[in-house]
């Protein structure tokens, strides 16, 4: 089995149902509340473990009764979760609109996801070196990414930087991602902090990105087709079609089940093609981590 490490965010997940998002000052009702598992990192983890992948969570979370509800799913899939570290801030929290459409506004509260500092990275150095790939997002503090990054570096560990969502790491670290994962909005920031115009064409915009000097993009479109980019050529993967019921945490499923195949030897069109039906399938259900099925 391939050895996936994942570092950064868990939180509780609480879930509104509603007929459309609302207008700033507006007040409306929700049909149902839900609470579940989630946070990028987690999700991710939970997606590289049911793609095949053995999987190591490094987190931390709070001395609170949200902490077991955060690592369910996790713990009950078998993901390894002794880097996991109890913390005096609360367990990070995501508050989910979700309208009739499926499509979704989050805002997070970090909570024990902001405790992590660039130091707690050096306990992680044998985790690093163990791992075929380690994977980090933005949900955890900038300076603390760009730390995993170095780390990767000096252990020859391929290093998948989903900056999601857009923090300000250093140029190094966007340039150590291989890949770097992003959708639109997020290529076009991290175009900007290449120091590159970004352009109108998706194609155009991610081949400058790599020219920079990222090794290899993903480009992520939600219901559009997926594109892979490396300095000599770009695939296009097309996506599932399927009936959207809620597509909470379906980036996360594709970045989780992408790099669990690619750990695993896979190259990145067939990695790509697994990841985009095992996210599909997610948004024909309910829930983040809770719509996820073995692959």
């Amino acid at each position: 089995m391939a050895r996936v490490l994942v570092i950064g965010s868990t939180n509780v997940d609480l879930a509104v149902r509603v007929e459309r998002h609302p207008s700033p000052g507006e007040t409306l009702s929700a049909r149902e509340l839900h609470t579940s598992p989630g946070g990028k990192s987690a999700n991710q983890a939970l997606a590289a473990a049911l793609s095949g992948a053995e999987v190591t969570f490094a987190a931390k979370v709070g001395r609170d009764a949200h902490a077991d509800e955060a690592l369910r799913l996790l713990r009950t899939s078998g993901v390894d979760l002794s880097r996991v570290e109890v913390v005096d801030e609360p367990t990070g929290m995501a508050f989910i609109t979700i309208d009739d459409s499926g499509e979704n506004s989050i805002v997070i509260v970090p909570g024990a996801n902001g405790a992590w500092r660039p130091e707690d990275v050096r306990t992680l150095a044998s985790a690093i070196a163990d791992a075929e790939a380690v994977v980090c997002q933005g949900e955890i503090p900038a300076e603390v990414v760009d730390a995993v990054a170095v780390a990767c570096r000096a252990a020859s560990t391929r290093f998948v930087l989903n900056l999601a969502p857009v923090i300000d790491v250093a140029r190094e670290t966007l340039t150590a991602g291989d890949p770097l994962v992003v959708n639109q909005h997020e290529a076009r920031l991290a175009a900007d902090t290449l120091g590159i115009a970004p352009a109108d064409d998706d194609s155009e915009m991610i081949r400058t990105v790599v020219a920079a000097g990222v090794p290899s993009l993903v480009l992520t479109r939600g219901a559009d087709s997926t594109l892979l980019v490396s300095a000599d050529r770009v695939d296009e993967i097309v996506s599932c079609p399927v009936d959207v019921v809620d597509t909470t945490g379906a980036g996360d499923a594709f970045v989780g089940a992408f790099v669990a195949k690619l750990a695993d030897g896979a190259d990145t069109r067939d990695a790509a093609r697994y990841a985009a039906a095992f996210a599909a399938d997610t948004v024909t259900r309910a829930g983040a981590q809770e719509s996820y099925r073995r692959g």
